[in-house]
């Protein structure tokens, strides 16, 4: 055969490929997608997913289930995400939370630099400090004097080992020079149950807020590099030792090669979706900001964030705990 006869083979069959990705998202979805959440059930992090599933719905005219994949900080529900076909059906809504673990432990098997599609950036999440509200400390100084009377008394729970919580309460504590019991939780709703029955002194999470408005819990902190006009009364950490903190914030990727027209047509959902009434009622009930950033920047932010956050896993010893 002609080396002219293998160029139009080669041309032809370059063409049918680019045809058929195009063909594939015109069609796309003609089926129900799968919402992963890594987190637990109740969460704030399932509720905004459920919330979003609800809006980009009604763009895409199909259903989408959220799936709860729990463990690893996320690790084991972005796992599976990384290893399902890169058709769009299976999508994952997530913190950076899990590529910061895989880039120090390959707990992943997998590069968040060429393992993922991003799709969009949807939200970013107050943390705080809390206590219940009956609790002796009424302000972050009483807190840290305690703590620094009683090395390791003081315990709080969080979302999880290497979640967001830790790793700004990990920081806070060392740079207050105090020692902390990191009670670690499957999600922020176990978080916050075990504040209320009294099993841990604190939190560090983002699902608070509910519990605050309601007068059972105290925010003596917020995990933010500013105050928050809706608590201007709340000191951020740089108040007391002067360090600014990580924010948190969520993502929706696929596994990697997922077609571009694919995921334009999640991306476009999505982007509407997060006008949607249901969407806006969490981010109010959890005291969310939204956050929204396009696919190529999605990819660089993931990309900026995981290098600090992975120094302050290895300076804090966070894995050894």
């Amino acid at each position: 055969m002609s080396l002219q006869k293998l160029h139009y083979k080669f041309t032809v069959f370059c063409v049918a490929l680019i045809a058929s990705s195009f063909l594939q998202a015109a069609e796309f979805p003609q089926k129900q997608i799968n919402l992963v959440v890594p987190y637990g059930p109740g969460s704030a992090i399932d509720l905004v997913a459920r919330s979003l599933a609800i809006g980009a719905e009604k763009s895409l005219g199909q259903t989408i289930v959220v799936e709860n994949k729990v463990g690893a900080g996320g690790a084991i529900g972005t796992q599976y995400v990384m290893n399902k076909p890169a058709d769009g059906y299976t999508i994952e809504l997530v913190s950076v939370n899990p590529f910061v673990i895989s880039s120090l432990t390959k707990s992943l098997a997998g590069n968040p630099q060429t393992d993922f599609s991003y799709i969009i950036r949807t939200t970013g999440y107050l943390m705080a400090l809390a206590v219940r509200s009956d609790a002796p400390w009424k302000n972050i100084n009483e807190f840290v004097q305690y703590a620094k009377a009683n090395p390791g008394k003081v315990t709080y729970s969080s979302s999880g080992l290497v979640s967001t919580g830790n790793l700004n309460m990990e920081e806070f504590a060392s740079l207050a020079g105090i020692k902390v019991t990191h009670i670690p939780m499957k999600s922020g709703s176990e978080s916050n149950t075990a504040l209320l029955g009294g099993h841990v002194d604190s939190l560090a999470d983002a699902a608070w807020a509910p519990f605050e408005k309601d007068g059972k819990f105290r925010a003596l902190m917020l995990f933010a590099n500013e105050r928050s006009p809706k608590y201007p009364q709340v000191p951020v950490p740089k108040d007391v030792v002067s360090a600014n903190v990580q924010p948190g914030y969520l993502l929706i990727i696929g596994p990697k090669d997922m077609p571009k027209p694919v995921m334009k047509r999640l991306h476009d959902a999505f982007k509407a979706a997060m006008s949607d009434p249901a969407y806006v009622s969490v981010l109010e009930k959890f005291n969310l900001e939204n956050l929204y950033l396009n696919s190529d920047d999605t990819k660089k932010a993931v990309m900026e964030s995981i290098e600090p956050l992975g120094k302050m896993v290895t300076n804090l010893k966070i894995g050894a705990q």
